[in-house]
């Protein structure tokens, strides 16, 4: 071991984005956060994860809050830890193509506002859709980490990784992340595609699974031996289960090799120790299924995420069809197959799977296809690794014209038009971006906003007036 070169494993947490995402649909709220952030920001992590994916949507829709006043508290209270957030390519954080002006501004006004790391991914992994963020979070000076959506088919070999390591190197990336949102990725194959990777380019690699089947803390072992840089981990309160790995565990696995992290446990401890009650308030009131933490070998069976399972189910359960689970989970490749073989992850995990419930339950293959389907064979979301079912596609799209080129060069700039819907409620800048997102649910927050804030100018009137409110 003395003669072993020293290669300390960096750590991302997650606590406060994806691992609350992941356990409890991201309904952490600011508050829970902010007394823990001087701790965490004394560990000396790579970074910490604490905004983007779908804590914009929950922070404006369920918690009633400004996801950029949440960035703007973190980032006053991180003073030495870089903050880390996840984007959606050109559908930024939502589900749809924005056009190019959207995208180059909320990148802008993300790292204005305290992101130093964006992590850009695409569900088809199409280079074109993620081009612009890369762009726009270089020109801004952020670090700009592009996301492999991770998954299995015969199209996806080492070479097609490695081709696609070699573009992210050429667009000018800062770092490459492998991301396996299913947990599909076995250590034994973590082993060999960062073997591969590291062949390809001289990008750091940052190693992001979830513990859904239940080998994950394997699979960061074997890519951290092949010469992962950093790995993706929760504090244990909110790790394994649909989480990730628990940041305490792979810390002590690697105490005393050439990968330690240096990190101090019992800060750790106290870090863990902080959250533990949050949890169990959390599966007392059922915002944490305890079911969610269990493994589900399914997902390696089936090949998909424990997610869209868990939604196969639901929909089939409310159609009264349970008994056609079996049916759905054969028709899933078929359907993946005539679409191109996409990874399956949002939006293209709930595409194939609705599709999939659809052609079962109809008795007849593409006899009803969704909105998204018909978008999907159209090129709208972008190009696949395969081409599509030639028969399907004309099925469903009849004699309309597909998209050969990048979706967002369709799309006519419209931050001019958010910015004038937007003018009566617009208190800040950023308020149009969260407008262009999410149109109601953004208006019904900023409706909220002005009548809490009247309620504030009229108790400061009573007060001033000698008035106590009861």
């Amino acid at each position: 071991m003395e003669n072993t070169v020293k290669k300390p494993v960096k750590i991302n947490e997650t606590v406060l984005r994806d691992g609350h995402q992941s356990l409890i649909a991201t309904r952490m709220p600011t508050e829970i956060m902010l007394p823990i952030v001087e701790k965490l920001d004394a560990v000396g992590y790579n970074a910490v994860e604490c905004w983007g994916g779908a804590t914009f949507d929950a922070c404006l829709r369920f918690l009633k809050e400004d996801p950029w006043d949440r960035l703007r508290k973190l980032r006053a209270g991180f003073k030495h830890t870089k903050l880390q957030m996840l984007f959606r390519g050109q559908n930024i954080l939502g589900y749809n193509h924005y056009p190019d002006d959207v995208v180059e501004y909320f990148v802008q006004k993300s790292i204005a506002n305290g992101i130093d790391i964006i992590r850009i991914f695409d569900c088809l992994n199409d280079m074109r859709n993620l081009e612009t963020a890369v762009r726009a979070t270089k020109k801004e000076g952020g670090h700009a980490q592009i996301a492999l959506s991770y998954t299995i088919g015969d199209a996806y070999t080492d070479e097609y990784w490695m081709g696609i390591a070699k573009d992210i190197e050429n667009m000018g990336a800062d770092s490459i992340c492998i991301k396996d949102m299913a947990g599909l990725l076995n250590p034994y194959d973590a082993f060999r595609l960062v073997s591969a990777l590291k062949k390809a380019t001289t990008l750091p690699i940052d190693m992001h699974t979830h513990y859904t089947s239940g080998i994950a803390s394997m699979t960061y072992l074997k890519a951290i031996e092949a010469g992962a840089d950093i790995i993706d981990c929760a504090i244990s309160p909110f790790a394994l289960g649909s989480s990730q790995p628990a940041t305490e565990v792979m810390v002590e696995a690697l105490r005393g090799t050439q990968y330690d992290t240096g990190y101090d446990q019992k800060l750790l401890t106290q870090i863990a120790e902080y959250f533990r009650p949050y949890r169990e308030e959390c599966i007392e009131n059922g915002l944490l299924n305890t079911k969610v933490l269990g493994v589900d070998v399914n997902a390696l069976r089936y090949q998909i995420p424990g997610g869209m399972l868990s939604n196969m189910v639901s929909q089939l359960k409310e159609q009264g069809a349970s008994d056609k689970l079996q049916a759905v989970l054969d028709e899933m490749p078929r359907v993946r197959a005539d679409f191109g073989d996409p990874p399956l992850v949002t939006p293209s995990s709930q595409i194939v799977g609705t599709q999939a419930v659809m052609n079962v339950l109809m008795g007849e293959r593409y006899k009803v296809a969704s909105a998204q389907t018909k978008d999907l064979l159209l090129g709208k979301y972008g190009k696949c690794i395969k081409p599509f079912n030639p028969e399907v596609q004309k099925k469903v799209i009849g004699n309309a014209e597909p998209i050969t080129c990048r979706p967002a060069d369709l799309l006519e700039p419209a931050l001019a038009k958010y910015e004038e819907e937007i003018r009566q409620w617009k208190q800040q800048d950023e308020d149009v971006l969260s407008y262009a997102l999410f149109p109601q649910v953004a208006i019904d927050y900023f409706k909220y906003r002005l009548a809490q804030q009247e309620q504030v100018d009229l108790t400061k009137a009573d007060t001033a007036n000698g008035a106590y409110p009861a």
